[in-house]
């Protein structure tokens, strides 16, 4: 199930969220401690057409109850009276008022700051304050602080477990949870109505991550990373893999260490890894490179999960040099449109390295840059390139220029790139934002740069990911439903 928490401030929302979230979801939260005036909770619950779940948290639980304790507990009481099908309560709480008619108890335990390692003890003084629902809440930033919110939600226990995973890998626990048998998850009713920073709304989980398909037998495809281009990437293969009926989602992780990333993949049973340049050359040390540009880059982009191990591939560089030929004038397999061309590639990390022995292969004379000189100069001198100091930037005449990385920062030093580098028939690529442009990107257009699409370089790409997971093409219009979501 799906509980949509509404948190109103007048009693009038609340009737309205009330009814809005019930067109949406299983069970709604009425979270009343942000209402400025005490309510009539028994007015607000009539005519519900979902069963209530209500709550009013204090603030050390994250809620935004500013009354006393003892109209706190007064409140609760009230609400009680007026039957919902839930009421939720903490463990102090819950030792205070008594169990009352048919209201089923939601005992919580709230962990603003870390995660719990175990929940064991916790969980027999909620049986023992007579519990028909378990309730764990605690920060999620990464899929480690996740797991054991995901353990205690899968185990057989004698009473059901609920859990709400705040931050980045609540959405990841979300969808886990949908799996492996959480009673329910939350949701926000929409964007701007979130019950802490980075809840997933019921559309987002619907439409983007198809969650009511999610079953014990959905096979989850890692995707390392929340910024904009994952994003891009999971609404898309979501839309392919609804489109073919394929019982396949992804699933969006953060992680903090290699450490026990591998098993945790190993249970899940996660078949690939798709990462994205934050996290491709840490990923690459629990995989075996596939070939020469992935070995010496030390970085991938695609890691699947073979017989004797993972094994890491670079699919990106690929697509950004094809695209790239391609509006330099290429038309047959012979055409070497880099041969002897200058090219600049601003960034020495993974991507950087990658696109730079692509355009060796292919006869091109590279310049590399960075923030780091120390960093670019060490690329330069083991693929054999020029290396070009940040201070010599701008001075320096090249025909192509190719963007990795969307700033030129390095320690305390903030810098943005500066469009001076741009010049009129220049080509210029993006790597930084695909599918969308970056202001370099414009900029490039109004000072007469020949731009490399970045949405072509980006469709491209997922079509070359979706078939390596599936060995299909990606359906025609499954960027234009993805991205539509």
């Amino acid at each position: 199930m799906i509980c949509i928490s509404v948190t109103p401030e007048s009693r009038q929302l609340a009737k309205v969220d009330i009814f809005n979230a019930a067109n949406q979801c299983d069970l709604v939260e009425l979270c009343l401690d942000r209402l400025i005036k005490e309510p009539d909770v028994k007015d607000l619950l009539e005519g519900a057409k979902k069963p209530i779940l209500v709550s009013c948290r204090r603030r050390e639980e994250g809620g935004q109850f500013d009354g006393t304790e003892d109209e706190r507990l007064m409140l609760l009481r009230q609400a009680i009276l007026a039957n919902p099908a839930y009421i939720e309560m903490d463990l102090d709480t819950a030792r205070k008022i008594p169990r009352f008619g048919k209201v089923q108890r939601v005992i919580s335990h709230t962990s603003l700051d870390r995660p719990l390692g175990t929940v064991d003890d916790i969980f027999d003084e909620a049986v023992a304050a007579k519990a028909d629902v378990i309730k764990f809440t605690w920060p999620t930033q990464t899929l480690e602080a996740a797991w054991p919110l995901l353990a205690a939600v899968s185990q057989k226990r004698a009473l059901p477990i609920v859990g709400l995973g705040l931050g980045r890998c609540g959405l990841t626990f979300s969808l886990l949870g949908r799996k492996y048998g959480s009673p329910w998850i939350y949701a926000a009713l929409e964007k701007g109505m979130e019950a802490f920073p980075g809840q997933p709304s019921v559309g987002d989980l619907d439409n983007l991550y198809r969650w009511r398909q999610v079953g014990p037998k959905t096979r989850f495809i890692g995707v390392a990373g929340f910024n904009e281009m994952e994003l891009a990437t999971v609404k898309i293969l979501n839309a392919a893999f609804d489109k073919l009926d394929m019982n396949t989602r992804c699933l969006p992780f953060d992680f903090k260490s290699m450490d026990q990333l591998p098993k945790m993949l190993d249970i899940l049973k996660v078949p690939a890894v798709i990462a994205t340049a934050g996290h491709g050359k840490r990923l690459l040390s629990m995989a075996t490179p596939s070939d020469e540009s992935t070995k010496m880059a030390g970085y991938a982009d695609l890691l699947l999960k073979q017989p004797d191990g993972w094994q890491g591939y670079n699919v990106m560089w690929k697509m950004a040099l094809k695209a790239l030929e391609a509006k330099l004038g290429k038309q047959s397999a012979e055409d070497r449109p880099l041969d002897k061309r200058n090219v600049m590639v601003i960034g020495a990390g993974g991507l950087g390295q990658t696109i730079v022995y692509g355009i060796k292969k292919r006869s091109g004379l590279v310049s590399i840059c960075s923030a780091d000189d120390a960093e670019a100069q060490s690329v330069a001198r083991d693929t054999e390139s020029r290396f070009v100091p940040i201070a010599k930037l701008y001075e320096t005449l090249v025909d192509v220029v190719i963007v990795t990385t969307p700033n030129l920062d390095h320690g305390l030093k903030k810098s943005p790139i500066n469009p001076s580098l741009l010049r009129p028939g220049m080509t210029f690529l993006d790597l930084t934002d695909p599918p969308g442009e970056s202001s370099l990107c414009q900029e490039a257009r109004e000072r007469g740069c020949k731009v490399v699409e970045p949405a072509e370089v980006f469709a491209d790409y997922v079509g070359v990911l979706f078939k390596s997971l599936t060995g299909q093409e990606l359906p025609p219009d499954a960027i234009a439903t993805g991205l539509a979501e």
